[in-house]
Order: structure tokens, then sequence, then C-alpha cells
């Protein structure tokens, strides 16, 4: 049966952030993600992961200045620097909330630069980073979004993200799918699941149209789940999702798998 952490950034809006781990392990979630600790110490969100019965299974590295609409720095030649020290500072809050894997974003392609030169440097930075978390024993991934809802992400289809790995060849580096983004970008959900499950390190969910809870649109949850479980997948999905009419009156597709 399909494991399911909570994303805390999407899900249970409903109270303050940090209340979100007890609304969250209530619910009957044992696992939950993020998109970022940074705003607060790891100490705090230790607390509230132990103190609530809660594994961190993901969260991001910094994404560059985010309210200022960048999307990681992954891909940008002229913010190495930056990136490398933003590994660094995902390492110790990994270490700290005991977390095992961390996603890295490729970034929003920045104007007048070569695709060549994007390429380069998003793979010498993965390299980099893929390094730093093997001698630290944590899994990096990386994800393809979809081009209508971010424009300009550099990251945008599977096959494009398998190449990508390939070219890096590490082993701890491995694909973040993304099922809402996937069905946007090219659907073939279960296929290209099964066709790849070794390359893949998490997966995460939400529905379309609407990026709601499963049930509220197009994509067969109950189909996918079942040829998740028989492909073989027993990591962690996230549920990246904005709830269509609050969280909990949206939680009735997750009581069979609780």
């Amino acid at each position: 049966m399909p494991k399911f952490a909570a994303n805390l950034s999407m899900m249970f809006g409903e109270v303050e952030f940090l209340d979100r781990f007890a609304t969250a392990s209530r619910a009957g979630y044992k696992g939950v993600e993020f998109l970022f600790p940074y705003a607060f110490e790891a100490e705090v969100l230790a607390g509230e992961l132990s103190g609530n019965g809660l594994e961190q299974v993901l969260f991001n590295m910094p994404p560059g200045d985010w309210d200022a609409g960048e999307r990681g720095l992954a891909c940008l030649p002229d913010r190495v620097g930056e990136f490398q020290d933003g590994v660094g500072t995902a390492i110790e809050y990994a270490k700290a909330l005991n977390c095992p894997r961390l996603h890295v974003m490729a970034g929003l392609k920045p104007e007048g630069v070569d695709d060549g030169k994007l390429r380069e440097t998003y793979v010498s930075n993965l390299k980099f980073a893929a390094g730093e978390l093997a001698k630290a024993g944590l899994m990096l991934v990386i994800e393809a979004i979809n081009w209508r809802d971010m424009p300009g992400f550099y990251l945008n289809y599977s096959a494009q993200a398998f190449e990508i790995i390939d070219e890096v060849g590490a082993p701890n580096l491995k694909f973040q799918y993304d099922i809402y983004h996937m069905q946007r970008m090219e659907g073939e959900l279960a296929n290209t699941i099964t066709a790849n499950l070794d390359r893949i390190g998490h997966m995460q969910l939400a529905d379309t149209p609407g990026r709601h809870e499963p049930g509220t649109g197009e994509i067969n949850y109950p189909f996918l789940f079942e040829a998740i479980d028989a492909a073989g997948y027993d990591g962690w999905i996230g549920c990246e999702y904005v709830p269509a009419a609050g969280t909990e009156a949206g939680l009735g597709w997750f009581a069979p798998y609780k």
C-alpha cells in the first residue's frame, strides 16, 4: 500500500505552519514534506516532528529569492557559489531533521544564455550536490515541472530528467516523479513509472485540472495507486495539492490508506 506524506506548505493552511505537524498527525499521516525549512530553527522543526511521531521525507534546497520569483539556482551560470553554499545549508537541516532526501530545483532559464551553457552548469552543479549529499548518506532528487504553471522552468519532461541523471552518473541522484506535472506534460503515468522505477526516488501527487486532491479531476488514482504498488514502489508519495474546499473536508480519498 502506498505511503503518503502530507505536504505542509500546501495542506492544512487553516492553521499556522508549526501547528500543521500535529494536525497532519491527527489526520493519520506518518510522514511530512514541505517546500523550505529555512525560516525556522532546525531544532524547532525537529521538535515538532518527534513530538508528533512524524518522519520528514523531503524538503527543497534553497531556491534563491523565492518571493522575487526565483525557482532554483542549479542551471544558473552566475550563481554557482550561492548554489554550493545552499547545498551545505540544506545538508545541515537534513541532518537535524533526519531527512533522507533533498530536492534541488533546476531554476528558470535566463534570457540570453546559451542552452548548452545552462546544461553544463546544471550537470556540474548536480555532480557537486550529489557528491556532497553522498558524504552525508543522503539522496538527491530532481523534478520536472510543467511549463504552464511555471513558465521558463529548465526541466519539463521525464525523459529530459533521465538523460540528465545518466549524464551526472551519481548513484544517489534520482527522479522526483510528480504525477500532476507529468500528467500535464506527457501522460503515460503508469507505464513511465513502471519502466523507470529504479530511477525514481520520490513521488508527489495532485489531480488536474485545479491541482486539488485525488478524485477531483481526470487522473484515475485508484488504478494508479494499484499500478505503483504492483511495480514495487515502496517509497513515499507527497500530497502536494491545494485542497479544493478545506483540507479536512477533502481527505476522503486518504481514508483507505491510513
